[in-house]
């Protein structure tokens, strides 16, 4: 079997791999001249070790099976056991988020009004099955405003770039919806389901996570760099071939094409067969997100930063949407004497500040987390590097449903969807979407 893959981001290669095991022949074509996508690590010969989107891996079924077959667990990093603890910034500084059921009854970040309410959701009915339900809305009329305000909207804003009253809970968070259904109370189906499930591992790997995109491209029999395909070209016996740039002529003919590329870069190449399907994808919302490594002296900073990071609320008013403090979670990302932050701006809620020019917006950082990390009056960065994502994550908002719709029509074609507007933001949703393609390509080679 002849298989196209177009785009070499984490997905792309991770679906390549799974085919080319399984003995297909894989051509993998990226327009750019290197391959990772969004996943790529920096490292600064002043000693930084810098990530530029993904920080860090939830370690999943597909993610471990596949470090084990690239030969990896030699080299995969844990973090530190501060990792555990995560902070919330509220009333202008960071306060530890309660990570067990007793801190959150009797501990003061949240209200007693917000804790009865949490007691209360345990006899609450479920309410009917609702798919335009948001995150937001869902929470609040199950939670209060509070927990919606201090717990899930800088989660949503840290984790997936979103707006907790745009994005669609059955598309976000579907195993929430069905706790409330089958369980009625939320908290009683969450006890019950994760009851003896250990929570996952999150990871990297010494020398950052583009060690695992270079070992997926160095077994990878067929990529091709700086490709671009401009056009799938339908044949007779219901093959593709591809229409590469600057090529004279088609490409050979494959049997199946999949594409692991962004939902506004797979519109121009499906219009000819789906021109509504196209518009659809092109209609996803991929907001602006800016990357900001900041280096202080240790000695200047009065906060421990004794955890995972802290993310900021839109009530709160922030500058940055959270800051990871990746030094405190892998030592060996900064020099000893120094702390490194990794703090991103921007996503649904914050598009100006993203677009905010270089030195206005390192300013106003510098003046936040001078409040929030007791930064000593004066003390200036010894490092600080902007990185900008003009278009970041995929909102999975109400824009979603049709272009999930469109990859849905797409695979009846022999065109295939892997990208993260179609798997799920998370690189564990990515990768699990990789192998279920891979296998049913695989099974359908057989029929």
């Amino acid at each position: 079997m002849n298989v196209a893959i177009l785009g070499g981001g984490i997905t792309g290669l991770a679906t390549a791999w799974r085919l080319q095991q399984s003995g297909a022949t894989v051509h993998v074509f990226e327009a750019g001249p290197v391959a990772g996508g969004n996943m790529r690590t920096q490292h600064h010969p002043a000693g930084y070790v810098l990530e530029l989107g993904p920080n860090s891996l939830q370690l999943s079924p597909e993610l471990d099976e596949l470090i084990q077959e690239l030969g990896l667990s030699g080299v995969v990093q844990e973090p530190a056991a501060v990792s555990s603890r995560r902070y919330v910034v509220r009333n202008g500084q960071p306060r530890e988020l309660p990570g067990k059921p007793q801190q959150l009854l009797f501990g003061s970040f949240f209200s007693w009004k917000t804790k009865l309410t949490l007691l209360r959701e345990l006899r609450k009915p479920a309410a009917p099955s609702d798919a335009h339900e948001t995150i937001g809305h869902f929470f609040q009329r199950r939670f209060g405003q509070e927990i919606v305000d201090y717990a899930v909207n800088p989660f949503v804003s840290g984790i997936y770039a979103g707006d907790p009253d745009q994005l669609l809970l059955h598309k976000t968070f579907p195993q929430l919806a069905a706790l409330e259904q089958t369980h009625g109370s939320v908290l009683k189906g969450f006890a019950r389901a994760n009851k003896g499930v250990a929570r996952r591992r999150i990871i990297s790997f010494r020398g950052g996570l583009q060690v695992l995109i270079d070992a997926l491209v160095s077994r990878l029999s067929h990529l091709h760099l700086s490709t671009p395909v401009t056009a799938l070209l339908p044949t007779t016996d219901g093959r593709y071939q591809l229409q590469i740039s600057g090529a004279d002529s088609p490409s050979e003919a494959f049997d199946a094409v999949v594409l692991a590329l962004p939902s506004y870069a797979t519109a121009p190449l499906v219009q000819p067969l789906d021109a509504a399907g196209a518009a659809a994808l092109t209609a996803v919302h991929y907001p602006p997100m800016t990357a900001v490594h900041t280096a202080y002296r240790r000695a200047d900073v009065a906060h421990p930063l004794n955890g995972f990071g802290a993310l900021s609320p839109k009530a709160e008013q922030p500058v940055a949407a959270g800051t990871l403090w990746s030094s405190s979670l892998f030592p060996d990302r900064s020099p000893a004497d120094q702390v490194l932050l990794t703090t991103f701006v921007g996503g649904a809620q914050y598009e100006q500040a993203a677009r905010q020019p270089d030195e206005p917006l390192l300013a106003a950082l510098r003046d936040e987390q001078a409040r929030h990390y007791g930064i000593r009056a004066g003390a200036m960065p010894c490092f600080q590097q902007v990185y900008r994502w003009e278009r970041s994550i995929p909102q999975f908002d109400e824009r979603i449903e049709a272009a999930h719709a469109t990859a849905d029509a797409l695979e009846q074609r022999g065109i295939w969807t892997v990208a993260n507007w179609r798997a799920g933001v998370g690189i564990p949703d990515c990768l699990r979407r990789a192998k279920l393609v891979a296998e049913k390509i695989h099974a359908a080679r057989r029929v």
